[in-house]
């Protein structure tokens, strides 16, 4: 009876450590079926196996990234070019900003594209299980270790260990980190003999790093190897550009979440997902348009109400007295179709007219006949500038 209980405890406690892993399933597989007779074994070997092979060809993994032509242009260039390397990856970026996504894509250029993928959240181990969770342990090594267990390393020996979060480790696990990107050798928990693995760390932090080396929170020694190659993810408040084209790809995903009939932003929305200051990022953005297809029920998207914030106001009163009537084929004068425009632009912009961020910018004219246009049409660009109030928001300087 007592055996029966021990093992119940292991299967616990396995499946609580894989619950957070691509692969974790995998690896409960694997000690449910050395657990069991021969012929249970091989069939349960043989489903781990199978898992293993489908999660490598998955298609997701390696699609392209939302982005990486605009906004991540830059991001992307970098990951191109140290994929080639086995050099350790530091990915830096505010919450919510992709940096897993990042990760994926260094793992998924490299030469290990074939070998595991695996991402640990160190913020989420308790510190008391943390030598545990990334070195493994033996039997016995501890109250509860009933059996030998790999730990994050290990599992990983010949691909990608994703470490995110990596500034909320303790130092006394960042000194056996140290160790291990040194040699590529460490012990397991209560064990005796040293192991050798061949695997890449990609790390990831939301917090500044550096700051944390002068605080005593982070070793400098260990900051120089995990930094070898840093990327910083921009946040998403600086990719307004990427906004349609992650509109449309996360309300598709949406739609086929939910089984509902696939709906697109109309111009309207993409004001209202441009103009607001994003502070969870891509993550946000992404809960926001799925919110936005269920209150549509299908019929579409209610950004507004997903948003929790009011349609954008109507014109002003100066340009709606100027608006000439359609004609009977229903096109407008050249006039009001050109204010109509330059209306979009500025409230897509900010109320911005300059800069990498302006509407002559996106308008591909020069700024001072963008302002001549808007004086003759009586635009006055200070009533779009409804993110200037924000002090997160990219607009808030110049204009």
């Amino acid at each position: 009876m007592t055996q029966i209980y021990d093992d119940i405890q292991r299967f616990e406690t396995l499946a609580e450590q894989c619950a957070d892993s691509e692969s974790g399933l995998e690896d409960f597989l694997t000690e449910l079926g050395n657990a069991l007779g021969p012929a249970a074994r091989q069939v349960i070997h043989r489903l781990a196996e199978e898992r293993r092979a489908l999660r490598v060809k998955r298609p997701g993994l390696n699609e392209a990234i939302v982005g990486a032509e605009e906004g991540l242009r830059e991001v992307m260039a970098a990951v191109r070019q140290v994929a080639r390397s086995d050099a350790p990856v530091l990915i830096l970026g505010e919450t919510g900003t992709g940096k897993e996504v990042v990760a994926r894509a260094v793992h998924s250029h490299s030469k290990r594209a074939n070998g595991p993928f695996l991402r640990v959240n160190c913020g989420a181990i308790p510190p008391e299980l943390i030598d545990s969770e990334l070195f493994g342990h033996e039997r016995g090594s501890f109250t509860g270790a009933s059996g030998t267990r790999k730990g994050w390393f290990e599992r990983a020996d010949g691909g990608t260990l994703f470490l995110d979060e990596i500034g909320e480790l303790p130092l006394a696990a960042q000194v056996r980190l140290l160790r291990v990107l040194q040699d590529g050798s460490f012990q397991r928990v209560g064990g005796e003999r040293s192991l050798n693995v061949d695997v890449r760390l990609v790390a990831a932090t939301n917090r500044d790093l550096h700051q944390s080396v002068r605080d005593g929170e982070f070793r400098e020694d260990l900051w120089f190897r995990v930094a070898v190659f840093p990327i910083p993810l921009p946040p998403l408040r600086e990719r307004l550009r990427d906004i349609p084209a992650m509109a449309a790809h996360f309300s598709l995903r949406a739609a086929e979440r939910l089984g509902l009939p696939p709906r697109m932003p109309d111009a309207s929305d993409l004001a209202l997902l441009t103009r607001y200051p994003w502070p969870g990022n891509v993550r946000e953005f992404a809960s926001v348009i799925e919110r936005a297809a269920i209150l549509g029920d299908g019929r579409r998207l209610e950004v507004a109400r997903a948003l929790g914030v009011t349609p954008l106001p109507s014109l002003p009163a100066a340009s709606r007295n100027t608006v000439e009537p359609a004609s009977e084929d229903g096109l407008l004068p050249f006039a009001s179709a050109t204010r109509k425009h330059i209306e979009a632009a500025l409230v897509r912009c900010h109320g911005r007219v300059e800069g990498p961020h302006g509407a002559a910018r996106l308008l591909e004219i020069n700024p001072h006949t963008l302002r001549s246009k808007m004086r003759r049409l009586g635009i006055e660009g200070k009533r779009y500038r409804l993110a200037l109030d924000n002090p997160a928001s990219p607009f808030a300087k110049g204009g």
